[in-house]
């Protein structure tokens, strides 16, 4: 860490004007404190992290919604019942994250920051696709952490206040562990649960839907995750935890109240209370 010059003044660096990037900053002036510095483990860890799970992500006319189930794994043991998995990134944007949670949680609180900062400098927010692209440089840095077991997988999405066509301003980013960068068209999912929540998701999206029918949808497929995936947890009706749903549209990033999803995930329930299998997509 860069020293004082004088007693109660803060570094030069911090007074002089520099990069945009906080990550670069922090890079440059502490880096032992960037979660993708540190030294990886000498084994892989697999089963000592808790792991978080699935994360879903679908567009709908002017927006997107995230979704997020609340269990962390060890192993076969569940680490924490409510966990959360889902974050606001800034105004405009969001992100989830699957993987080694406590460097996937670090990870996006830099995330926020590094976005915040570059605002702060330039004196403009990023564009989606610059918000994306900050996000692969972060998860390149953890590489080595990855290899060791400790990936971080997230899934951005957001409103693209430069959309011409409005309708379509709710975008999608999928990530690999080395940084590789992909945009998802209509819905995806991350996580252990992911396939059976995609095959949820690519029976049930439909291009007229509205915030509710899509935040219904992002339910549906995270119960048949559960399902179907040991370490997705399903809707804790007794402890009332239930999935972490956010919106984001013009009108910018919203969480959905626990009322709000709670209602959504009580009506879900009585209906597969007499259809298990959830709403049957027609077959022509």
């Amino acid at each position: 860490m860069t020293q004082h010059t004088g007693p109660g003044r803060l570094p030069a660096a911090y007074l002089t004007p520099g990069s945009a990037s906080f990550a670069e900053f922090l890079g440059e002036h502490a880096p032992e404190l960037l979660p993708g510095r540190r030294t990886p483990p000498v084994t892989a860890l697999t089963t000592e992290a808790p792991h978080g799970t699935t994360i879903v992500a679908l567009t709908f006319p002017g927006g997107v919604v995230m979704a997020g189930d609340r269990r962390a794994t060890m192993g076969n043991y569940i680490a924490q019942r409510d966990i959360e998995k889902v974050f606001h990134a800034d105004e405009y944007s969001c992100v989830g994250i699957a993987g080694a949670a406590g460097i996937a949680i670090e990870m996006v609180r830099l995330f926020q920051v590094e976005l915040e900062h570059y605002e702060k400098i330039e004196g403009a927010t990023l564009s989606l696709e610059g918000k994306a692209n900050r996000l692969a440089l972060m998860i390149r840095g953890n590489l080595g952490m990855a290899m060791q077991g400790m990936a971080v997988v997230p899934l951005f999405a957001g409103y693209d206040l430069d959309a011409t066509d409005l309708a379509l301003a709710g975008r999608l980013f999928s990530y690999d562990v080395t940084g590789g960068r992909y945009e998802e068209q209509k819905f995806h999912s991350v996580g252990s649960g992911s396939l059976f929540a995609r095959g949820a998701l690519k029976k049930l999206w439909r291009d007229d839907f509205s915030a509710d029918d899509a935040a219904l949808c992002a339910v549906q497929s995270l119960y048949d995750a559960a399902d179907e995936d040991s370490a997705t947890g399903g809707p804790d009706l007794t402890r009332r935890i239930f999935p972490v749903v956010s919106t984001v549209t013009s009108d910018g990033y919203r969480r959905l109240s626990d009322d709000e999803v709670g209602a959504v995930v009580d009506s879900v329930v009585a209906a597969r209370m007499e259809s298990p299998g959830g709403p049957q997509a027609p077959l022509r």
